[in-house]
């Protein structure tokens, strides 16, 4: 087995200290941030979904003159365990199946799990985020300026109230890396998954339909886990 440098991007990804200040990213800054407040604010197509902010810079908390309906959703589950062990093995072989929650400032509004491994060359990373607005009408709006904003996604039928997905390839060091997110609308509740590949032998990433329906994969059981904890 030769030793094959990683680029800079990956490399980060397995540093654990690194993990957390790239989620942190990701929540704040990267694909499906919430916008300003003053704003409203892809490329292939694989599966059932093509390639790949709230109105607020994070989810509010409930107030009790927020809305006369009863909000549907008031904490975010546990996302380590939102994900079956049995798919967090199968989409990231030799991933600690605990996963490692990322620090959040109010965990019952937002909450994060991740998981990465390298099997051999092949490089594979999940992150599972739950998101609790203070209304269903906050989180249609974040969900609709997000997706508006990351043009060249599609749909996912049957998954939530309303589902987007997209893939997209990056190569930085002559390494190609696929990512594939998914946004998906339950009643006021946001679940984000962003699942991404690479080989660091052939420097080839996975397929798109592969990434693609990985992360479809992951959302339903985030989902289903979301339902799973529903209030009344």
């Amino acid at each position: 087995m030769r030793d094959l440098p990683l680029p800079l991007a990956l490399t980060a990804r397995l540093s654990p200290v690194l993990v957390v200040a790239c989620a942190g990213w990701a929540l704040t800054s990267g694909p499906f941030a919430p916008p300003p407040q003053h704003h409203a604010a892809g490329q292939q197509t694989g599966g059932t979904g093509t390639r790949s902010s709230s109105a607020s810079t994070s989810p509010t908390a409930p107030s009790p003159s927020a809305s006369a309906t009863p909000m549907t959703y008031t904490s975010a589950p546990a996302p380590c365990t939102a994900i079956p062990k049995k798919t967090v093995t199968s989409l990231v072989p030799k991933a600690k199946t605990a996963g490692k929650e990322i620090p959040s400032t109010d965990t019952r509004l937002r909450r994060t799990c991740s998981w990465n491994a390298l099997d051999g060359y092949d490089y594979r990373w999940l992150d599972v985020s739950f998101e609790i607005m203070r209304s269903e009408a906050a989180a249609r709006t974040s969900y609709q300026q997000r997706t508006a904003e990351k043009s060249g996604g599609g749909a996912v039928p049957g998954l939530g109230d309303s589902a987007y997905s997209q893939v997209g390839l990056t190569t930085e060091d002559k390494q190609q890396t696929r990512e594939g997110m998914v946004l998906v609308r339950a009643a006021n509740a946001l679940v984000v998954v962003t699942y991404s590949g690479s080989d660091f032998d052939t420097g080839k990433a996975p397929g798109t339909d592969e990434i693609n329906k990985g992360a479809i994969q992951a959302a339903r059981a985030a989902v289903a886990a979301l339902e799973g904890g529903r209030q009344g």
